[in-house]
């Protein structure tokens, strides 16, 4: 169930070429023609790397290195350009690459002479037509005249990346595939991709995805824009080769092995290790907008999070200070949010449905263990055929457009201190921004919490602590034996909510509640 974390590393869309004299069109519509043919055949796993490449460690394939002065576009006038990744390691799969410009549509033939090798053995041992693995994005950030990778598609249906001031972290996918279920996650691969060449002056470029796998195929369009926020205006159309039963749309993947809200694993000396610290969801139906803290489990869990209209989800990273993390190599406190908006004529293809978070237990940062994503409610039968927009942007935690008073900080303790709770937890949320701003620290302000089943809300109130400019939401619960432990709250103002609403899940087994095993 763990994912290996990926190194960094009917509108129709159409652009004219002109091709011996007369103009040809290519665009969204063709990809999707591909796509409709190939799920009428049978699958096909797509061409491997030899076993010595996927066999390579971690630090040997990273010493693999494209070198930047053969990027595609690179002797033109155009602000972005274009890396091959090479293959090996986790980027076991073949991807062809072609390049759609004002000629045509042309193949990006193998050169294994654009990469830099470790050792002349391994440079011998690369056939002359391996192929390439994917490719990464450049695009001047900083300003400074110097191009700086944003964006890597590579490995399955992945993509990852950053805002002007990111480091890469959390990745989105193209579609998941019975995420979390008992009967095995099914990783669908882009297969092909098309890569307009932008004008001289653009911001924005457009890649085109093919993507294949056991039971769908889609065609797949990106509009990337980069900036102080990266974003992406994302086009799919699916087709079904077998009837799914936990379709993920627009799934995001992370990593969450510990933070302020659960114990610090034994011999650990940073104070958290995290790409992500919550999942953020807002629901246009109810107005509501509910963060979910992360947590690594002690088995797998999945939460169902029903929304009646999607408005947005996103996995956050809110901790953005280095003292959170004292991470000088990794610097976690860079990494970004990545924020999902259905967009388009048919948005209302989304419709009801849920935001499914699958938590996996992880013994390692290396792993990701954390995946979110939208489930219609609508099911999924083979032979249909689906297409839904949406905007995905990678940045700072703002980019949610959050306006409420938001959980900056969950801790967790027993609560052992008030006489005859027994096992109750102490559960501690701040909130800070929004309303609460400027509020005098006497306002009435009212906290709001209910608990699950089985779960025993023994007390709660809210103060405000001068010290972290933050109104604390203080909760002493407890659960029934063998039950989870699930609450919610928010805090109140005059009758009207003026935060966020929290909500937390932790299983029976956590070290947390005393009986781990």
């Amino acid at each position: 169930m763990i994912g290996f974390r990926l190194p960094a590393i009917c509108c129709s869309f159409i652009i004219l070429t002109a091709v011996a004299g007369h103009a040809q069109a290519f665009g969204f519509d063709d990809v999707a023609q591909k796509a409709k043919s190939l799920a009428s055949e049978a699958y096909q796993k797509p061409a491997q790397a030899p076993d010595f490449l996927k066999n390579l460690s971690y630090s040997d394939y990273q010493s693999i290195r494209f070198r930047p002065d053969e990027s595609l576009w690179r002797s033109g006038k155009s602000r972005f350009q274009v890396m091959m990744i090479p293959q090996g390691s986790f980027y076991s799969q073949v991807v062809q690459l072609n390049v759609v410009d004002s000629e045509g549509v042309h193949p990006v033939g193998f050169d294994k002479t654009l990469f830099d090798y470790p050792n002349s053995e391994l440079e011998k041992r690369i056939p002359a037509d391996l192929g390439y693995a994917g490719l990464k994005l450049t695009y001047p950030l900083s300003g400074k005249g110097e191009q700086n990778q944003f964006l890597v598609f590579g490995g399955a249906s992945y993509f990852r990346g950053v805002g002007a001031s990111n480091t890469y972290g959390l990745s989105g996918r193209g579609i998941a595939v019975d995420t979390g279920l008992p009967s095995g996650e099914q990783f669908p691969a882009f297969t092909e991709f098309w890569m307009e060449q932008p004008g001289a002056d653009s911001d924005v470029m457009v890649v085109y995805g093919l993507l294949d796998g056991r039971s769908l195929t889609g065609a797949y369009r990106f509009e990337i824009r980069p900036g102080k926020s990266t974003t992406m205006d994302v086009t799919a159309q699916l087709f079904f080769r077998d009837d799914i039963k936990q379709l993920g749309q627009a799934p995001l993947t992370s990593m969450f092995y510990f933070g302020d809200n659960t114990l610090r694993p034994r011999g650990e000396w940073r104070p958290q290790v995290h790409d992500s610290d919550g999942l953020l969801i807002n629901d246009s139906k109810t107005g509501e907008w509910l963060w979910r803290p992360l947590v690594n489990p002690t088995e797998l869990q999945l939460s169902y999070h029903h929304v009646q209209d999607l408005e947005g989800f996103g996995l956050i990273q809110r901790d953005r200070k280095f003292d959170d993390f004292q991470d000088g190599e990794a610097r976690y406190d860079r990494r970004p949010s990545m924020w999902v908006t259905p967009a388009g004529e048919h948005n209302q293809s989304w419709g009801e449905g849920e935001v499914v978070l699958v938590e996996i237990p992880s013994g390692s940062e290396a792993n990701d263990n954390i995946v979110a994503f939208f489930k219609p409610n609508q099911p999924v039968k083979a032979g249909e055929n689906r297409r839904f927009e949406y905007s995905v942007a990678f940045g700072e935690p703002d980019i949610t457009g959050q306006p409420n008073g938001a959980a900056v900080h969950t801790f967790i303790g027993n609560g052992r201190e008030n006489d005859g709770s027994g096992d109750a937890l102490r559960l501690i949320v701040d909130f800070k921004g929004g309303e609460l701003s400027g509020l005098p620290p006497g306002a009435a302000v009212v906290s709001q919490v209910s608990g699950g089943d089985g779960v025993e809300v023994i007390e709660h109130f809210v103060e405000y602590i001068e010290a972290g400019d933050v109104w604390r939401l203080s909760i002493l619960a407890k659960a029934s034996e063998g039950l989870p432990l699930t609450l919610r709250g928010f805090l109140n103002k005059d009758n009207k909510p003026v935060t966020e609403t929290w909500t937390y899940l932790l299983g029976p087994k956590t070290g947390l509640r005393g009986n781990s095993k």
